[in-house]
């Protein structure tokens, strides 16, 4: 298949055209106009009015052929009804670049047809338009700031907010692409052409779908592998967003733990709204990278440090004590009954001598004791109420800033002022300021979780060339999982239209259990009996069931009896955005009462299936509970690693489910096991 052509002409076009340009400041015509013409220092820019109008001073031309040359980028502001037409035109005259900010495009499919069949490549439609601060391209409704942060959004006005939120933080755009329907150029091809885009340093996405999968991830890796962090906004948390599977996994698992899994594998990170987004822009490039979870907080109140520290802890970051050693150091810079254990009140000492608000942290540092140095409260409000102490402020604000830069230490003031002198020394020294202290460590534990190396994945060990088809039923499900290293208890098979099930249990231990083969869920159904210690009870069972079931295949297996086993689900099932996923949990039957789950994309190394098992709430039964023996936790990992190598490498199986999962002191036995065959369709991402 030819290579689709680059999206060089949306950085840097040679000549651009508005076509539908207006005088009208109330139509996008003049938007896209006006901004194009910001630029016509850098390059030829032509103004299409079909009336021939005069447009913000400048002549236009009645159409694009009327134009004296054929320019290298076309934004269209036209109606829905004339859009195919205008773009069949613009490929027709060999434009290789067409940007439509047009909605409610009636044949979509013949668009993307008639772009592709000539060569060239579209943005949109229904998008906001895009701007390239280093090429002084603006095409797009509003206004913006030049800066290092670009933003890629699926919905234009979403984007805008973006920008204008992260503009109010002092942080501007260097890329602004709103990629609207995306029937042509995906956000995932505008990602990966940011990866060498110098003035780029960190990026913003917002996205509703996710068709693209594995390029995305490609794209968002090859981010994080140059260094430009990506801050990914989403939707899907709703029931109604969740795309439920027939395992009772995929019902307890939803879009979003699925593009969590997602960012943990490329190092990205999810934010909650746009506002968390530009916060998490301010600190990610203005300060230092945060390193770790360890939060230093020191307040000029001692109420305002309480809700530091509890705010900060509810964030998962760690605002531990700090060791006798530092405290003493602390003691020389503080009255005596400050506190001084984390977080630190500085009681009084900073109205006496406002260079405490700066030898504080600078004693901290040097102690090495933490990741980040909060400072919250009064400071930054002395200067605007007391104008006598504004140098001595001002001063201070230096210190800091030479602290975060010498330490190469993330420190962020959140003060009760804002706008004032000495806060505006401090942005300019590095040092992120803001104005409610939740926001600012909420930007700091975001940013923590950026600087966490992505989860490790694997190439799974089998050949899909070599494996038999999925089969139905518990025994097949055995079988195809058994041989993929999953344990199960001993087991026969009682045909249907057997009369006895007696002589098929001869070789197996009491008790055993009978189960119906053919069920998905056993229990639901009444397809399973436990506890089965002699051959009176076995039959009485199996003609009950066949009674009520039917006279189909039957499984009797051993029962695993041990004492201390804890039961653990581990399933897997294939996402149609990013292929592969495994999952781990709590199990039995009131997994999805206790919905303790931890999701991957797969395969998973060993190293991710451990992180996952240290992720849920039941992990200390695992280890010991109340004296009780720990269990053989790398025998689950096993499963885990295994069940995720088979949905990567069975494309034909949809879901995998093993619930429970016995995990005891001496290994792992898996007492039931579901297969779904689908899905062939659905690739992995490309490790």
């Amino acid at each position: 298949m030819t290579a689709r052509p680059a999206l060089d002409v949306f950085r840097a076009p040679r000549s651009v055209a508005v076509v539908g340009a207006s005088d009208n400041p109330a139509k996008w015509g003049h938007w896209l106009a006006r901004g194009a013409l910001a630029g016509r220092h850098r390059r030829p820019v032509h103004l299409v009015n079909a009336r021939g109008a005069t447009v913000l001073g400048q002549p236009s031309h009645p159409a694009l052929d009327a134009l004296p040359e054929v320019p290298d980028l076309v934004a269209f502001t036209v109606p829905a009804a004339a859009l195919a037409g205008g773009v069949e035109h613009a490929v027709g005259l060999g434009v290789p670049g067409l940007l439509a900010v047009t909605s409610g495009v009636e044949d979509p499919a013949a668009l993307t047809r008639t772009v592709r069949a000539g060569g060239s490549r579209l943005v949109g439609p229904n998008c906001l338009g895009l701007y390239d601060a280093a090429a002084e391209l603006e095409l797009a409704w509003g206004r913006f700031t030049a800066g290092s942060l670009a933003v890629v959004s699926q919905s234009g006005q979403v984007g805008l907010e973006i920008a204008q939120l992260a503009a109010a933080r002092a942080v501007g755009v260097s890329r602004f692409v709103s990629v609207g329907s995306q029937l042509d150029v995906g956000a995932a091809e505008v990602l990966a052409d940011l990866v060498d885009h110098d003035t780029t340093r960190a990026v913003a996405l917002y996205l509703e779908s996710y068709g693209e999968g594995p390029a995305l991830l490609n794209a968002l890796r090859a981010l994080r592998e140059a260094g430009k962090p990506v801050l990914l906004l989403t939707v899907g948390a709703s029931t109604a967003a969740r795309a439920a599977a027939r395992s009772h996994t995929g019902a307890m698992t939803s879009a979003l733990d699925v593009v969590d899994a997602a960012c943990r594998a490329v190092g990205a990170v999810r934010v909650d709204t746009p506002a968390q987004l530009a916060d998490t822009a301010h600190l990610l490039l203005r300060a230092a990278p945060v390193r770790g979870p360890r939060v230093a907080i020191v307040a000029d109140s001692g109420g305002q440090g309480a809700v530091a520290a509890d705010t900060a802890a509810r964030l998962g970051l760690d605002v531990a004590e700090f060791p006798s050693s530092v405290q003493r150091d602390l003691a020389c810079h503080l009255p005596p009954h400050a506190g001084r254990a984390n977080p630190v009140d500085l009681d009084g000492a900073g109205e006496r001598d406002l260079s405490a608000y700066a030898s504080v942290p600078a004693c901290l540092a040097a102690a090495s004791v933490a990741d980040t140095v909060v400072l919250s409260g009064y400071f930054g409000s002395y200067g605007r109420d007391i104008p006598a102490q504004a140098a001595a402020e001002s001063a201070a604000a230096r210190a800091l800033g030479r602290l975060a830069t010498d330490r190469d230490l993330p420190v962020v003031v959140h003060s009760m002022a804002e706008y004032t002198p000495a806060l505006r020394e401090l942005e300019d020294s590095g040092v992120p300021t803001f104005t409610d202290v939740e926001r600012a460590l909420r930007a700091v534990a975001t940013a923590h979780r950026l600087t966490r190396q992505p989860r490790r994945r694997r190439t799974p060990r089998h050949s899909l060339s070599r494996r038999p088809p999925v089969g139905s039923g518990y025994l097949a499900a055995r079988h195809l999982l058994g041989e993929a290293g999953v344990p199960f208890p001993r087991a026969a098979e009682i045909p249907a239209g057997t009369g006895d099930p007696v002589p098929a249990a001869a070789s197996l231990s009491a008790p055993v259990v009978l189960k119906a083969d053919w069920l998905e869920h056993k229990t639901e159904h009444g397809g399973v009996a436990t506890g089965l210690w002699d051959p009176g009870a076995l039959r009485a069972a199996y003609h009950d069931m066949v009674e009520r079931l039917g006279p189909h295949r039957y499984v009797v297996e051993e029962m695993d009896r041990r004492a201390d086993a804890v039961e653990v689900l581990v399933a897997a099932r294939r996402d149609a955005s990013f292929g592969p996923l495994v999952v781990v949990g709590a199990g039995g039957v009131r997994a999805e009462l206790s919905r303790d789950l931890a999701l991957e994309l797969a395969p998973c190394s060993r190293d991710t299936a451990h992180a996952m098992v240290r992720s849920l709430r039941m992990a200390p039964l695992l280890h010991g509970w109340r004296g009780g023996p720990a269990v053989d936790v790398e025998a689950l990992v096993d499963v885990v690693v295994a069940v995720s190598e088979v949905i990567t490498d069975r494309e034909d199986i949809a879901e995998v489910e093993l619930n429970p999962v016995r995990v005891a002191p001496d290994g792992a036995l898996a007492v039931d096991g579901l297969v779904v065959a689908g899905g062939g369709a659905a690739r992995p991402a490309p490790s």
